[in-house]
């Protein structure tokens, strides 16, 4: 006989709190939040902010209704060319999945073809669907570079992040001047010639690293 399973009491106050907020709209929700800041929703100021909030949310995590793989299947290109494609300083804005702030900074993209290259423009294209949605550093790079060695299957792809996190610099620790550097290397990026030479030419333009 099967056992029956055990809730925990705190999940059972997430699915109870989860059903009874379901009848509220996003913008009641929003609305409730200011009221326990303190502040007051109705005044002049903030009677548009949970409308207002809304439409910037749905905005910074349209990422989550886009699929990386149609993208880039969009822009496939069958070529003889077996050198590295880099494209660099890609900006990037995300919003941290601990905190809800923002973090922003640099993408630098690069992969070894094997028969198969992506349109230009689909790179940057590929960063914006990641980087809207709630988003660790080091799990959106991963991201980048898994869907480019999904899609084309190259010799190897290099990405290489650095970011600069409004939860280290506004709160917390308070630090304004430090940034993130994460970094993915697949297949033949591993190897140390090929690393070198793909952080020699993101060098050549940016010292940070």
């Amino acid at each position: 006989m099967a056992q029956p399973m055990v809730v925990s009491k705190g999940v059972r106050r997430a699915v109870e709190l989860e059903e009874g907020l379901g009848e509220f709209s996003t913008q009641e929700l929003y609305r409730e939040i200011l009221s326990r800041l303190g502040e007051d929703p109705s005044r002049e100021g903030l009677a548009a902010t949970p409308a207002r909030v809304e439409k910037s949310m749905a905005f910074l995590t349209k990422g989550y209704r886009e699929d990386p793989a149609q993208i880039l299947r969009g822009a496939l290109f069958d070529v003889d060319y077996d050198e590295m494609v880099i494209v660099k300083d890609v900006e990037m804005f995300s919003l941290c999945e601990h905190h809800m702030l923002p973090f922003f900074g640099k993408v630098h993209v690069a992969y070894i073809p094997k028969g198969k290259v992506i349109g230009l423009s689909k790179i940057p294209r590929l960063v914006e669907v990641f980087a809207r949605r709630l988003q660790v550093q080091e799990r959106l790079t991963r991201q980048i570079a898994d869907a480019i060695q999904d899609a084309i299957r190259p010799q190897g792809v290099g990405v290489i992040i650095e970011a600069r996190h409004l939860c280290m610099m506004m709160r917390g620790i308070e630090k304004q001047h430090s940034s993130t550097v994460t970094s993915a290397m697949v297949g033949c990026f591993r190897q140390k010639e090929t690393r070198s030479e793909f952080l020699s030419l993101v060098r050549q333009q940016n010292g940070s690293l």
